[in-house]
């Protein structure tokens, strides 16, 4: 007998989908999983198989995303293969993708669940750990604070859900105040005039636009004009590819729009989903967004719920 030692995969994204597979397989594929749940679940799995790097600045969260694909503001596809050749041993140690199907399977029999979201999920992950006949006390703190991590990516993902469900045509918004706001950095960094759609007057940027979204993200006065050609930089370097640039190719850029979009229904969304006793508005505004997250985003009456009642509370911390 020859042992072959295989890592476990390492990117996020797969380990979703490892999920799927073994729930389709499994006698619980008549739950249904809410949303981020298997998602939540990976981040805290994948969290258990990376190592710390030593690369200034990178912590897990960034590795491991870097690591999905996704574009990580300061870091280039060299550092990336810097990581990956750091460790050769990384991906041999973690928690295998079996116990958190095991933990699933057991809190759906234990609490007779017919949806399963990912605060379900996490708080079974981390009832196991103490049955976990494998895992040391050091290691347990540490896979506690991968929960807390996973958790946290979760809050995130979980207002934004809320919010965009808030937004009617939320892509439709973020586009639009994306290629205004372009068209104003534009004319900033060439020295131009801007020409307005309506009147077709010539104006100047529009200063207090552009420092609305940007101060979104803590871009400083000094730092404003190194942001923005920034930005025109990697504008033409997409155009020489031969590739459109869009708000969600840079990282910083996608989150300073959609902040600048929730800024405005922040109040909104926190008085609609936090409030215990709704009156005819805010009942029909609940229904309305119950509903998009049903038809949209792939929820159920009973996780839609559950999750505008943890996004109200959350605004309310």
């Amino acid at each position: 007998m020859i042992v072959m030692p295989i890592p476990y995969n390492l990117r996020v994204t797969d380990e979703e989908k490892i999920y799927e597979k073994l729930i389709g397989q499994s006698d619980m594929r008549h739950i249904h999983v809410a949303p981020h749940a298997l998602r939540s679940a990976a981040i805290f799995t994948i969290l258990t198989r990376l190592k710390e790097t030593k690369k200034q600045g990178m912590d897990l969260i960034k590795k491991m995303r870097m690591y999905d694909g996704e574009e990580i503001e300061g870091y280039k596809e060299a550092d990336l293969k810097e990581m990956q050749n750091e460790f050769l041993e990384e991906g041999m140690s973690g928690v295998d993708p079996r116990y958190v199907i095991n933990r699933i399977s057991s809190a759906l029999i234990k609490q007779d669940l017919q949806c399963i979201n990912a605060l379900d999920m996490l708080r079974a992950i981390k009832d196991g750990l103490d049955q976990h006949p494998s895992i040391t006390k050091e290691e347990r703190e540490r896979y506690l604070n991968f929960i807390s991590a996973a958790r946290k990516e979760y809050d995130e993902l979980a207002k934004k859900e809320v919010q965009k469900a808030f937004v009617y045509s939320f892509e439709e918004s973020a586009k639009t105040l994306f290629e205004n706001y372009l068209d104003n950095i534009e004319a900033f960094c060439n020295w131009t005039k801007i020409r307005d759609p309506l009147t077709d007057e010539e104006m100047d940027p529009d200063e207090r636009l552009m420092r609305s979204i940007e101060e979104q993200i803590g871009v400083s006065e000094n730092a404003k004009k190194a942001f923005r050609e920034e930005i025109m930089i990697r504008i033409s370097a997409y155009s020489r590819k031969g590739k459109k640039f869009d708000y969600s190719n840079h990282e910083r850029l996608r989150e300073a729009i959609e902040k600048k979009l929730f800024a405005d229904l922040k109040d909104i969304v926190k008085i609609t989903t936090s409030t215990k006793t709704p009156d005819a508005v805010q009942l029909k505004r609940i229904n309305e967004v119950s509903t998009r997250l049903i038809d949209e985003h792939g929820y159920c009456p009973v996780c839609a719920n559950e999750l505008l009642r943890y996004v109200g509370s959350l605004l309310n911390r």
